[in-house]
């Protein structure tokens, strides 16, 4: 295994999900020199984690809930893996409600998922309708913040 191996594994209907990830991946490849694979779960739901040392998972938020694929993948087995969460959502990216967002879309995730330890989790935000609440500023200090723990 090549020592930070690294899985992007994410779900996304509107398509900010996906570019969070990329921007992520760029992050964690030129930054810290990880060789990054990004996989849309909707394309591959199972894919091969024992490859990877870390494991990043994201999904987008759509009427309350986390993406059916994402959901199903975070009851994999990441023992000895890094593994770190990171969503899209509307919500999210309203000062008011972020941490609304993070109590209900990560914490509450976690509490019915305790084999999933994650090194950081984050929630951004998302973009619908005419509203659009990206910050891929926040999400390039979030990948580099990241990259620092994957690294240790």
């Amino acid at each position: 295994m090549n020592q930070n191996k690294t899985l992007i594994a994410y779900v996304s209907k509107s398509g900010v999900t996906e570019e969070n990830a990329k921007i992520i991946s760029n992050i964690l490849n030129s930054n810290y020199g990880f060789e990054v694979d990004l996989i849309n779960l909707k394309e591959n739901s199972k894919p091969d984690l024992s490859q990877y040392d870390n494991i990043i998972i994201g999904s987008g938020i759509r009427m309350a809930r986390w993406y059916g694929k994402a959901n199903r993948f975070l009851k994999n087995d990441f023992k000895d893996k890094k593994v770190a969460i990171f969503l899209s959502s509307g919500t999210a990216g309203v000062p008011e409600t972020h941490q609304e967002a993070i109590t209900k879309y990560i914490d509450n995730k976690l509490t019915k998922n305790p084999h999933v330890k994650p090194v950081l989790t984050e929630a951004f935000g998302g973009r619908y309708s005419n509203f659009d609440y990206t910050d891929p500023e926040k999400v390039k200090a979030w990948a580099i913040e990241l990259g620092k723990k994957l690294s240790v």
